[in-house]
């Protein structure tokens, strides 16, 4: 294995570094969905529960997003900060950011640990979750809860490396992991019988294996960024700029996640069917969106270190480049989730129990959602050079407002007799709003000020 697999995101052709640079990254999100993707795939064709098994992993699965969005703004807070002192040349500080990052976090993931597993019940009766399912919704919830010091691990150490341009060796381990993990689910539940609870021991261990493995290679990375000076285990500086940098992406995830919570319960309000429908499809178009935020964290780790740096014209390009492959991804998921939404939904469920509305309901969110794909990957790009460039403040206030449309408009469309459509044009209208907000504040980023928009100069 090499010693340093770091990489300078400020020189080389624009479009070939970071087509390199956020492949891997776009891998990385596609593995981890697959996670609890194969757990649905499983559990509902397998387990003793069908429909209903998919409705508790699907429930369980909208109160672990609320504890996971700690995790997320974890990553994207120390990578960023990481890539702005890597950018510098600053190896010092790099050091310093890694260690006050594993102490701070460290804590925090004790807190929200202990919080979850506290407040599950809780959770799950504000969720309107119902008493067919409730036991294995439960079973879930705690185990996957269990697991979060691994998976902090994990996107932390993803975080660093990314950011020290390594991207790569988190993506091979976590597909490690993900093979793994389709092998003990089937195990667990085809074999044991432990349905629901299987499926979650699963993602357990396959989540320890590549939280382990990357915390290991990032103490390999470290090495070729030593300092002659001895680095602080906690700097309250860097620990001041890690709050200002993680908190707008934890606001943005776990308001994001707490607004799914309100849209899941009325969604459980209208019934088992429309329960299961969304959960289904909802699934099918997060894989898409998750894979184009994973790149974006690219794009924002590279807008850092490139304005730490004063390379301002390559941020402009950066951003064509990631729009363009995000653009990309988008309309091959919408051309595949508008062809084939019957098929698609058929995965999740065995043919016996799935009912006919369960399946009109996946149909009809899939159709329409997937067609407003790629307007919310113009808002997720802009708003990852947003965040690289140090504009938060833009960054929360268009995901807030994607938000609080969509949990509005949820209730409102519903409440007005739009049934379960109104749930889909929710998300297109908050889709369509948050995109118009993020593009305007992309181009008002500060730094970017007198720079063309279209720079014509190819650098590939």
């Amino acid at each position: 294995m090499q010693k340093s697999k770091t990489v300078d995101l400020t020189c080389g052709g624009v479009w070939l570094t970071l087509l390199k640079y956020t492949l891997p990254l776009f891998g990385c999100a596609m593995v981890q969905q697959l996670y609890s993707m194969v757990d649905l795939l499983v559990v509902g064709n397998f387990s003793a529960g069908g429909a209903l098994s998919v409705d508790a992993v699907g429930n369980a699965t909208n109160v672990i997003n609320i504890l996971l969005a700690f995790a997320i703004g974890a990553n994207g807070g120390c990578s960023v900060i990481v890539a702005k002192h890597f950018g510098e040349k600053n190896n010092l500080k790099v050091r310093e950011t890694v260690n006050t990052s594993a102490v701070s976090f460290s804590v925090m993931c004790a807190v929200i640990m202990t919080f979850g597993l506290s407040l599950a019940p809780q959770f799950l009766k504000a969720l309107s979750v119902h008493g067919s399912y409730f036991n294995d919704c439960l079973a879930y919830l705690y185990i996957y809860t269990g697991s979060l010091p691994f998976i902090f691990l994990y996107n932390v150490g993803c975080g660093i490396c990314s950011a020290l341009g390594d991207s790569t060796t988190p993506f091979i381990f976590l597909v490690i992991s993900s093979l793994l993990n389709v092998g003990l689910d089937f195990l667990f539940v085809c074999a044991f019988h432990w349905d629901v609870a299987g499926a979650a021991w699963a993602t357990f261990i396959s989540q320890a294996i590549s939280g382990i493995l990357t915390a290991f290679v990032l103490m390999r990375r470290l090495k070729s960024v030593r300092g002659e000076e001895k680095p602080k285990i906690f700097d309250k500086s860097i620990f001041k700029d890690l709050v200002a940098t993680s908190i707008p992406i934890i606001l943005q995830q776990s308001f994001v996640s707490v607004g799914n919570f309100f849209v899941m319960k009325r969604i459980n309000q209208i019934g088992e069917d429309a329960t299961t429908g969304f959960t289904t499809a909802f699934k099918l178009v997060t894989i898409s969106n998750t894979g184009v935020s994973n790149m974006t964290t690219g794009l924002a780790n590279f807008c850092s270190q490139n304005k730490a740096a004063g390379q301002y014209e390559r941020i402009r390009r950066g951003y064509l480049a990631v729009l363009a492959y995000a653009l990309a991804v988008a309309l091959v998921f919408l051309a595949l989730l508008v062809s084939f939404p019957e098929p698609f939904t058929r995965l999740f469920v065995q043919r016996e129990k799935l009912t006919a509305d369960a399946l009109e309901y996946s149909k009809q969110f899939l159709i329409i959602v997937s067609c407003f794909l790629p307007a919310v990957c113009i808002k997720i790009v802009s708003d990852g050079a947003v965040r690289g460039c140090g504009g938060n403040v833009g960054f929360t206030i268009s995901t807030f407002t994607d938000l609080i449309l969509r949990v509005a408009l949820v209730y409102i469309l519903t409440a007005a007799g739009w049934g379960f459509s109104g749930v889909c044009w929710a998300w297109a209208i908050g889709w369509s709003v948050s995109m118009v907000l993020a593009v305007i504040f992309y181009i008002r980023i500060k730094c970017l000020r007198g720079v063309k928009l279209f720079p014509r100069k190819n650098l590939t």
